[in-house]
């Protein structure tokens, strides 16, 4: 026991008496370790959100969103479903409430800003207790309560206010929407928190009648939001394919119906994260085997001292195998020091730097400096993880040259 305490004194003391070798160590292993760790914080954080996003939380979270979510297909491609094929719906037994809902991308200001127009029925938007009115954090303003043939009334993101010169509540967006209707002038009415959640940050919520008017498709949805009893959606989803499918009506012989659940999006999240996820993990792959080639060039950082070192060991009667297991001690210290460096650097990267440049790698359309709170969730595992991989490398990379240096006579060592 004893011997072993030595062995790890002396360790220790040996990475002081090498600092440039030990320095230069650190940063190759913190260089591989860092991009890692950020990049699977910046994945788990997604796929908590989007699990968020879809309801597949807590029940609370569950009972504001819907159960199925029915669009049409047409020749193989998702098209608009008619208006008219909600009335069947509402009448199933099971079925509480359907809800129409557009979604569509349009540009604003002059420089063409890109967002995301989305449009619920008036009534829903004003229903005390909605799921609209619980999600969307209104800063200041109201909820838009325009109908068929009235200016637009529009609930902006405040990230995308600011991007849009600042815009305020009862400002009017430039420039002027033309649709079959005439020209319409949309004016702001609310400014919601849009840094919360990624999939708010380009996000205009508007009515339904104000957002058919904006894209001229009047008596079509983008899908219909089916809100079912407890237990009941599968049962729903069955009964939906069945009647619209063999419905004698023009607009369901012209329109295959498309019924998404909330469990096929919960199941979509792996593959999709996943892809990600995996091919970052490649990169970390051929990051480590060249990591462990970089410790095996930086190990030569000091390389004659430590051959001395290495001899005067042996001269004052070291073994050859004590030599190793020092030197095993000394790379496991190293690989500590750079794994808490690591995980520090990347939750500095994450939380005070907001995943400056890498975010844009994970979330589509995010700037090089993120207008929103990037989520993040940089667990427990791949700490653990990030801890073996550093000890591994420095381990590797420096066991070779020890044991070369260990087994030279040592007045050849100490030349």
């Amino acid at each position: 026991m004893s011997s072993l305490l030595s062995i790890a004194r002396t360790g220790s003391a040996a990475i002081l008496l090498s600092p440039l070798r030990s320095s230069v160590t650190v940063m190759a292993v913190i260089a591989v370790l860092v991009p890692y760790l950020v990049g699977i914080g910046l994945v788990e954080g997604l796929r908590q959100e989007s699990r968020i996003a879809i309801g597949a939380g807590t029940p609370a979270e569950k009972e504001l969103l819907p159960d199925l979510y029915v669009a049409a297909n047409q020749f193989g491609r998702r098209v608009p479903i008619p208006l008219e094929l909600a009335e069947p719906i509402r009448k199933f037994d099971g079925v509480t409430r359907v809800i129409p809902r557009i979604v569509g991308r349009i540009t604003l200001g002059k420089e063409n800003v890109e967002a995301v127009l989305v449009g619920m029925p008036r009534e829903e938007l004003q229903r005390r207790g909605s799921s609209i009115q619980r999600l969307t954090r209104l800063i200041d303003g109201q909820l838009p309560r325009s109908q068929h043939g009235e200016a637009p009334q529009l609930v902006i993101g405040s990230g995308l206010a600011r991007k849009l010169d600042n815009l305020q509540v009862g400002t009017v967006i430039p420039p002027i929407f033309r649709s079959g209707g005439g020209e319409k002038t949309p004016r702001i009415t609310g400014i919601f928190q849009s840094e919360i959640s990624p999939w708010q940050s380009q996000m205009i919520l508007t009515t339904f009648e104000s957002a058919a008017e904006i894209f001229d498709q009047r008596g079509l949805a983008t899908d219909l939001l089916v809100f079912c009893r407890q237990g009941q959606p599968e049962a729903i989803r069955s009964r939906i394919l069945q009647s619209l499918t063999g419905s004698s009506t023009k607009a369901a012989a012209s329109h295959q119906p498309s019924v998404t659940s909330r469990t096929d999006l919960e199941s979509l999240l792996p593959a999709g994260l996943g892809h990600r996820e995996g091919v970052f993990n490649l990169l970390f792959v051929i990051a480590f085997a060249i990591g462990i080639l970089v410790i095996l060039v930086t190990s030569g950082f000091g390389r004659p001292e430590r051959r001395r070192e290495i001899g005067i060991l042996k001269a004052t009667g070291w073994q050859t195998d004590e030599i190793l297991i020092r030197s095993l001690v000394e790379s496991l210290l190293l690989g500590l020091v750079s794994a808490a460096v690591a995980i520090l650097v990347a939750l500095a990267w994450l939380k005070w730097f907001n995943g400056f440049w890498i975010a844009g790698i994970f979330l589509a359309g995010v700037e090089t400096q993120p207008a929103i709170a990037v989520p993040y969730v940089l667990a427990a595992q791949p700490a653990g993880l990030a801890v073996l991989v550093a000890c591994l490398l420095v381990t590797t990379g420096s066991a070779y040259s020890t044991w070369r240096t260990a087994v030279t006579p040592p007045a050849e060592a100490m030349r």
